[in-house]
């Protein structure tokens, strides 16, 4: 995986939530809350794993709301930050936070309901490899985003840390074809980066991001759209 040594740095996991989703960050933080949540629900007594879970965003949320949750990361420090969150939070599920490979999962062959991965497929050296190991863990349902070729981020994508991966919707989908996975739905989202929303504060990235909404219903912005979120099936 790209950029494992800078990852999993202390530093880099103390800053990681206020570098990314404070400011206009938040406007991101929800909307990819929200594409988890429609895709999973209902949520509650549902078994999931979430790949690369970082600092606990989405494993705490779930565990919250009722699923029973594993969140692995290869970074420890990542993951001490996620069990310093979830310790403020009310749990109606269980949580559980382990360090491990997302190229060997360590559980066994249908173990999970859902398993979710989201900012992980853009590192990923060998993404059939791991979406086959994601599958091999689910029996239902696999959950994941991708950043977009055609769009604002590749712009940027070369001066970011870990660099990023960015796909098709064809190379997507013939992904979902070897790995004998079902999709069920794909949302487009985001015609500015994200990096311009975590430059401003949130009074300036709101009418950004309802700009950013209105073309989103424009035909044409699937085309342009810098992230997609894809709820998929296991056959």
């Amino acid at each position: 995986m790209k950029g494992q040594d800078w990852y999993q740095a202390d530093d880099v996991a103390e800053e990681y939530d206020d570098k990314r989703f404070s400011r206009g960050g938040q406007l991101i933080d929800r909307r990819e809350k929200t594409a988890v949540l429609e895709a999973i629900m209902p949520v509650e007594d549902r078994n999931i794993l979430e790949i690369a879970c970082g600092t606990g965003r989405f494993t705490v949320m779930l565990a919250e709301q009722g699923a029973d949750v594993v969140g692995l990361d290869i970074s420890a420090a990542m993951l001490q930050q996620g069990r310093n969150k979830a310790q403020n939070k009310t749990l109606e599920g269980t949580l559980e936070f382990l360090r491990g490979d997302a190229g060997r999962l360590p559980f066994p062959d249908d173990h999970f309901d859902t398993v979710i991965a989201m900012r992980f497929f853009h590192l990923a050296d060998d993404p059939e490899a791991f979406l086959e190991e994601m599958r091999r863990v689910s029996r239902d349902q696999i959950v994941f985003d991708t950043f977009n070729r055609f769009s604002a981020r590749s712009i940027y994508n070369w001066a970011l840390p870990m660099g990023s991966r960015l796909y098709s919707k064809s190379e997507v989908s013939v992904l979902l074809a070897k790995t004998n996975l079902t999709l069920i739905d794909v949302e487009d989202d985001f015609i500015a980066p994200y990096g311009l929303y975590r430059a401003i504060p949130n009074e300036l990235a709101s009418p950004i991001r309802a700009v950013d909404k209105a073309i989103g219903t424009l035909p044409v912005s699937d085309h342009l759209a810098s992230v997609s979120y894809w709820n998929t099936r296991v056959r």
